[in-house]
């Protein structure tokens, strides 16, 4: 199982570094160094996978509770952005001076920025329920290469949607991909097991 994440992260690192390499900024060749980027990248999922360790010892402790812990995993940092105040309040103009949009069925007119940010915390809010819940099902383990399959689901569709070239090293981390998933589940070995089971009946 552990060598089935390590293929799924070198699969993932494969695409990131060979897409960072493609990015050319205004006036500018490409990117040289996208190394410091993937490396925080990196260790915020291993933070992440540390955390779902923490998470399994809370669960096993003082029973699986996922609400709880989503409502204080998001709570207790809240301060720590009053030190990013004037930021968020400077792009709060921003987002007030976008364009009018009615959103529909509804039929309310807000700034467009405020309605893709509603629409951002809206579907980040699914998906990180759904992380949570699944902390108290599964492994610590499973949950990681989950969270890690959707990153690099994210990924794809970037470079699909910004139309970016799909090169023979992006061919090569889906393979990584791919087949780490595939151990992962045990595919091979529940294949194996029936074809196993098959030749004992026939004999």
């Amino acid at each position: 199982k552990y060598t089935s994440i390590a293929l799924v992260s070198l699969g993932i690192f494969t695409c990131t570094f060979m897409s960072a390499k493609q990015v050319v900024r205004p006036g500018k060749g490409p990117q040289e160094f996208p190394l410091p980027g993937i490396a925080a990248l990196t260790f915020a999922l291993l933070m992440s996978a540390r955390m779902g360790i923490f998470q399994e010892t809370l669960y096993q402790k003082f029973g699986k509770h996922s609400k709880e812990a989503l409502f204080y995993n998001h709570a207790l940092p809240l301060p720590g952005f009053l030190l990013l105040a004037p930021n968020i309040y400077q792009h709060a103009v921003l987002f007030n001076q976008s364009e009018p949009f009615q959103v529909p069925v509804i039929g309310l007119t807000l700034p467009i920025m405020w309605f893709y940010l509603l629409m951002n915390v809206i579907t980040q809010y699914v998906c990180i329920r759904g992380v949570f819940i699944l902390t108290t099902e599964c492994t610590s383990l499973t949950v990681t290469l989950v969270v890690t399959l959707r990153k690099f689901v994210s990924l794809i569709f970037s470079i699909l949607y910004f139309q970016n070239p799909f090169t023979g090293w992006h061919w090569l981390g889906t393979a990584f991909v791919f087949v780490g998933t595939l151990m992962y589940t045990e595919v091979w070995n529940s294949l194996l097991r029936r074809r196993r089971r098959r030749r004992h009946k026939e004999q």
